[in-house]
């Protein structure tokens, strides 16, 4: 099973891939043993490093690379831009396998992005337990990145496994009053979407005998029926992490109550991990059971857009208002990968990377307000545009970026969600679209309900107006990217044709 990968371990980019999940692995080991102004400026430097090395990733690149045409019984249709492959346990043939190609590095360096934004912001804010809030966001890091790395599927769950305790205590610690609740309420389903990802990776190992995503790629070795009870497993554990309605019921709870930097972890990159998952694991390794389950996986996605554009027009709290958004928008990513088109999942890829720099945005925004404002409640924050007219500028932004307003980042994925749906054609298939379609109708009726309740009418407090400088550096990344994302689109789908094409490809 493993004849394709003949030729070295290691290539080109195995340091590179090794270092961007060993620097903030090691970096949060080190920063406990640090005074805390030293090991402020030490996670700020090695989230600054991972970063970079993010970046770097994409060297190694050589046309023609990427994710190949499926061509059954002759190779993996899987070839990463680079890879390291090393025994880990070599008794059960698990390995340590690493790599990256256009559908993984977006979001590599969208994580990369945010962990040193929300290091800087908390290393800078200075509050109560930074060295430990901080620590906390590089072990996050080290489990994110590696889960978009992983090209094993133990190792995946693995790495899928570690960002549970971190994300739990950074709520559990610095969150709000009900944090406890909401933490142990994340947990629990976070949780029950594990053992279900670990039978159904234990269902494909033992049929297949194998665990390498590579050779696995197409559903090769895995019958129909296997396929079938595999994508089932899949879909609900990555269900879970999306979140997709009805098991979405953690997320309010958990963005309310986390501190600021939590909240953009958490919507920026965590719930990525799902979709990824489910593009990756649920569509690449079974093909035939995305096929037969897709038009249930659709209409749960539009169920998740009108619920919760209907539940956010009612929402009287802010940071509540912009979590069950998030709801609503990952259900438009679900719609683009349940159509298993070329344009549905480069939708749905496109949507991802936007709600994450959008909603990371709002969620920073909401932090700041709710710092400056002692509440959350929209009713007490009216007139923001009178006390605090820059604050409430970028808050104007951030709404119409994630009500999709065309030449914003917001706008390609749920458009062409849409658009694929309709591609797909049939009565089922149109009727979703035209549903989707009037959810994202719903989506900008609630953000301008949101723009009227806090930024017009009379000022009802009076707190500082003044945007920090911290505040600056943490937000304006996320305004150009929100921003240039929106004019060309081609900066995170430049890499994905020949990997989408390949995964399409398998369905057929």
């Amino acid at each position: 099973m493993r004849d394709y990968l003949a030729g070295p371990a290691v290539d080109g980019s195995g340091v590179l891939l090794i270092a961007v999940v060993a620097v903030p692995a090691l970096a949060a080991a080190l920063i406990a043993l640090l005074p805390a102004r030293a090991a402020r400026v030490a996670g700020i430097v090695a989230a600054a490093v991972t970063f970079v090395l993010a970046v770097l990733l994409v060297i190694p690149r050589e046309m023609p690379r990427g994710w190949f045409a499926y061509t059954p019984g002759t190779r993996s249709p899987v070839l990463p831009w680079g890879q390291v492959d090393l025994p880990w346990v070599p008794a059960l043939d698990i390995r340590f396998h690493l790599g990256v190609d256009g559908i993984s590095y977006p979001l590599i360096v969208l994580t990369g992005l945010l962990t040193l934004l929300c290091c800087v912001y908390t290393a800078v804010k200075n509050g109560s337990g930074t060295r430990t809030l901080i620590s906390l966001l590089l072990v996050l890091e080290a489990g994110i990145l590696g889960t978009f790395l992983a090209l094993d599927l133990v190792l995946f769950f693995v790495f899928f496994e570690v960002v549970l305790l971190p994300m739990y205590a950074i709520i559990a610690g610095w969150g709000g009053p009900d944090r406890r609740r909401a933490a142990r309420k994340f947990v629990l389903y976070t949780l029950f979407g594990s053992v279900l990802l670990l039978l159904g990776v234990i269902t494909v190992v033992v049929a297949a005998d194998t665990a390498d995503i590579l050779a696995l790629a197409g559903g090769l070795g895995l019958s129909r029926g296997t396929q079938y009870l595999a994508f089932v497993l899949f879909a609900v554990a990555f269900a879970v992490k999306a979140p997709l309605w009805p098991l979405h019921t953690w997320l309010p709870d958990a963005h309310t109550e986390a501190p600021t930097v939590g909240s953009v972890m958490l919507a920026g990159v965590l719930l990525k991990m799902g979709t990824y998952g489910l593009i990756r694991v649920g569509v690449g390794v079974a093909p035939q059971g995305a096929a037969w389950a897709a038009p249930v996986l659709a209409i749960l996605a539009v169920a998740a857009i009108i619920v919760g554009s209907l539940v956010c027009l009612r929402q009287t709290e802010l940071k509540r208002l912009i979590a069950y958004s998030s709801v609503g928008h990952m259900g438009f990513v679900l719609l683009g990968i349940a159509t298993l088109t070329v344009t549905g999942v480069q939708a749905a890829l496109i949507g991802n990377i936007a709600h994450g720099v959008i909603t990371g945005l709002l969620f920073f925004l909401a932090g700041a307000i709710k710092d400056r404002a002692h509440t959350g409640l929209l009713a007490e924050l009216g007139g923001l545009r009178e006390t605090a007219p820059r604050l409430a500028g970028l808050l104007g932004f951030a709404a119409v970026a994630s009500l999709g307003l065309p030449g914003l980042a917001g706008f390609w994925g749920e458009a062409f969600a849409v658009v694929a749906a309709v591609e797909r054609g049939g009565p089922l298939w149109i009727t979703l679209a035209v549903l989707a379609a009037a959810g994202g109708a719903l989506t900008a009726a609630y953000f301008l309900r949101l723009l009227r309740r806090v930024t017009h009418g009379p000022a009802v407090l009076d707190f500082p107006a003044r945007v920090a400088r911290v505040e600056w550096v943490a937000w304006s990344p996320l305004i150009l990217l929100a921003l240039l994302i929106g004019l060309v689109p081609a900066l995170v789908l430049g890499a994905t044709g020949d990997p989408i094409g390949a995964l399409t490809e398998a369905l057929r």
